[in-house]
């Protein structure tokens, strides 16, 4: 296992990569190209800058997030292929330079979504809060931009001000498009990069959706592990994997997540590992990574990871606004850093306890 934290570079970034350093068990860190646009070819010199600058601090670069799928391509516009040659390209740079698992994800629009940014929990920290109430009814342009005006000025992941612009023209685009046409444009999409990702290295590792069920109306497919099971059914290759995300998945009761990690084996090629407390369907928020904190046993999901003998990268994920810390929403240092070390301790005890 492969501790590792995200990290949205110099430029972008109030976390400085020797704070990330400083972090016990700390190896490596989970970076991207972030002034490349959607669909653009990823310079190979500008990945190898970004190499040097993470291996120059101690730490490895070998996993991406994200490498985005432009929206052309979820929609299967004739546009597409243009798009798909390109991502072929930056899969090819991102090989060169010795990158092995590159996350995307294939939910239309947002990439994530939630209705509270801050939601003061009963300690007085704060966290990302989801409240499928609060969305019905709700204009989605007014809410990306309370989502703005709330990020403590980081713009944030799926939510940028590009979005703003094309909003309405992308639902629009959307409103022909169901589940079961987003999974055909899916496997286009698949069909035409493990190959490609297979030859250069790599491990393609979808990101299931956030939250895993329909939002303002369009179309979510990365949702269980019925539907994460046709996903890598569509090209069977060690390059066609997953990235199990707890809080993700873990936000719909139904999914068990240790039993997924152990249904799908080694086609897991990336752990997001975080804790949800979820209070009623559609209902929930982000807490303490601690497993007494949430509704996740968090135990059983690095158990299951260690029984499938993962080596690969595992990131703790979303943390809470701890100590009074200023931050990008869910991607401040303090809760990160102790939600990373609680992981530790748990792989670690896991481990020893295996070799009895």
């Amino acid at each position: 296992m492969i501790m590792s934290f995200r990290w949205y570079g110099t430029e972008n970034d109030s976390i400085s990569l020797q704070n990330i350093r400083q972090i016990p068990g700390m190896k490596g860190v989970v970076g991207a190209l972030f002034d490349v646009p959607v669909g653009e070819v990823w310079p190979l010199d500008k990945i190898l800058a970004l190499k040097k600058e993470i291996e120059d601090q101690g730490l490895l670069l070998e996993t991406i997030e994200s490498v985005n799928v432009h929206e052309d391509i979820k929609l299967g516009l004739s546009s597409r292929d243009q798009y798909i040659e390109n991502y072929i390209i930056s899969l090819k740079n991102l090989g060169q330079a010795g990158v092995k698992v590159v996350c995307y994800n294939f939910m239309p629009v947002f990439d994530w979504t939630r209705t509270d940014l801050a939601k003061v929990l009963p300690d007085g920290s704060t966290a990302l809060d989801f409240d499928v109430r609060l969305i019905q009814g709700k204009d989605p342009q007014k809410m990306v931009e309370e989502m703005q005006a709330n990020s403590n000025g980081f713009e944030l992941p799926g939510w940028e001000d590009w979005r703003l612009k094309e909003l309405k023209h992308l639902f629009d685009l959307y409103k022909d498009i169901d589940e079961e046409r987003l999974f055909g444009h899916l496997e286009y999409f698949l069909k035409a990069v493990v190959p490609a990702a297979e030859e250069y290295g790599i491990k393609m590792a979808i990101h299931p959706d956030d939250p895993p069920f329909p939002v303002f109306g369009l179309p979510r497919i990365v949702t269980s592990k019925k539907n994460l099971k046709r996903i890598v059914d569509m090209v069977d290759s060690p390059s066609n994997g997953l990235t199990i995300c707890s809080g993700s998945l873990g936000a719909n009761l139904e999914n068990n997540i240790p039993d997924i990690i152990r249904y799908f084996g080694d086609r897991v090629a990336f752990g997001h590992v975080r804790n949800v407390q979820v209070h009623e369907p559609g209902i929930f928020n982000e807490t303490a990574h601690k497993a007494d904190e949430g509704s996740i046993d968090m135990y059983e999901v690095m158990k299951a990871f260690h029984d499938i003998g993962f080596t690969g990268p595992i990131r703790p994920d979303h943390g809470r606004m701890i100590w009074d810390e200023k931050g990008r929403p869910g991607y401040g240092l303090y809760d990160r850093a102790l939600g990373a070390n609680y992981l530790c301790g748990l792989w670690d005890a896991i481990v020893r306890s295996a070799g009895k």
